[in-house]
């Protein structure tokens, strides 16, 4: 019985001298059709075509002999050796890898990419791989079918980004084709491909980068959440609200949670605040706003952080209609109409506001009687003037917070 496989990564070019040593000996071979007809596979070893990586595993494990799994790129990365080696299989692997997709499609590209993002997109993922290429200005999607070019474009729809996309890599039908979001739907893509998504901001220079990925403390290392109001654009007119607060801003992010990911609408907006720091968390943003001044304001305080938010100006709950589904839901306003549209679209949490008893018991039962579970908090913060240790300002707020009854703890 087999308790050994040797996993090769194959990129097109020749391959290792351990490479075709390993492969000389198979007795089975594992792997893709274009794998199986490479002319390195020995002719009397037994081929099985590659599906569900769990049935070819226990495969090896039964098989007598000496056993080879060919993969594209470097099977370590978003590959097949995790599966592997999960203990069921009691499997012993070595990897013999080759240059990954990514690292070939970036280099197809002459772009630096230690601060892309990559994501795998399946037709169960399309959507959070999306959310991905909406916050972050470089990612790397390895498609599949259902879920390539032409899927992700369609479901970016209103945000321009360019697409790299590179077809075949290794092959002899490689093509690398440099497109707009809004032009890759119209196209028939071949199988397997990556796609580099690019746009919506500057790229980091070369001297600041220290992580890969995405640097934690964001284009201006700023250290912290829920920043006073003057971190941000200040409203020209003078107007704030108690949805404005620092505090009550920590609260609904911290009950909101958003992340990698996830789409989160900041309805009623207004400056901009929240929906700046749901970003830096990493989470794609869409801010609503019916005031084109403080949509502006959304619009510079992204641009000053660095972060990707996507504005839009319009009333709720009419505007909404025509918005991607929501993860999570911040509500700044606009009553039991707004709170009722947004339970329709099911997100997994929400987080609103009210300044009085009966308005949010209102919105309490708007909720509850959309199948979520609703908590309420009375916030109440105080600002000091530390110079005299005196009341400068005082803010008072029902704060709810409602989860999908499915979901609920």
């Amino acid at each position: 019985m087999a308790d050994r496989v040797t996993v090769i990564g194959w990129d097109g070019s020749p391959l290792t001298g351990a490479a075709t040593a390993a492969l000389s000996a198979a007795t089975l071979v594992a792997g893709a059709a274009h794998h199986l007809a490479l002319p390195e596979v020995p002719a009397h070893a037994e081929r099985i075509r590659l599906g569900s990586i769990d049935l070819a595993a226990r495969r090896i494990a039964g098989h007598r002999g000496s056993a080879v799994v060919l993969a594209d790129g470097d099977p370590g990365f978003f590959g097949v050796v995790r599966n592997l080696r999960a203990p069921v299989h009691g499997l012993e692997v070595e990897v013999v890898p080759a240059v990954s997709s990514v690292a070939a499609a970036f280099a197809r590209a002459g772009m630096p990419w230690e601060d892309a993002r990559i994501v795998v997109a399946h037709p169960r993922t399309l959507r959070r791989a999306v959310n991905v290429c909406r916050a972050h200005h470089k990612v790397a999607v390895l498609t599949s079918p259902g879920a390539g070019p032409a899927e992700l474009a369609l479901l970016l729809e209103g945000v321009h980004r360019t697409f790299v996309v590179c077809e075949e890599l290794g092959t002899a039908r490689e093509q690398v084709s440099v497109v707009t979001s809004e032009r890759a739907a119209d196209h028939v893509w071949r199988d397997p491909n990556v796609v580099i998504v690019i746009g919506g901001g500057s790229e980091p220079q070369a001297a600041g980068a220290w992580i890969a990925g995405h640097d934690p403390g964001g284009p201006r290392g700023v250290r912290g959440w829920a920043l006073p109001p003057e971190a941000y654009p200040a409203d020209p007119r003078g107007a704030s609200g108690e949805g404005e607060s620092p505090g009550l801003r920590a609260a609904q992010l911290a009950l909101l949670g958003p992340r990698t990911g996830d789409l989160l609408w900041d309805i009623g907006s207004g400056g901009g605040a929240l929906a700046v720091e749901a970003a830096r968390f990493g989470a794609a943003v869409l801010a609503v706003d019916s005031d084109p001044a403080a949509c502006a304001r959304t619009v510079a305080a992204a641009r000053a952080f660095g972060v990707q938010v996507q504005v839009v100006e319009g009333r709720a709950p009419q505007v909404l209609e025509r918005l991607p589904e929501p993860d999570v839901v911040r509500i700044g306003g606009g009553g039991v109409a707004v709170v009722t549209a947004v339970t329709e679209r099911r997100p997994e949490r929400i987080v609103t506001h009210a300044s009085t008893r009966d308005e949010a018991e209102a919105l309490g039962a708007a909720l509850t009687g959309h199948g979520y579970a609703v908590r309420c908090s009375l916030l109440q913060s105080v600002e000091l003037d530390t110079s005299a240790w005196s009341e400068r300002e005082r803010s008072v707020v029902f704060l709810l917070a409602a989860a999908r009854s499915d979901l609920a703890p």
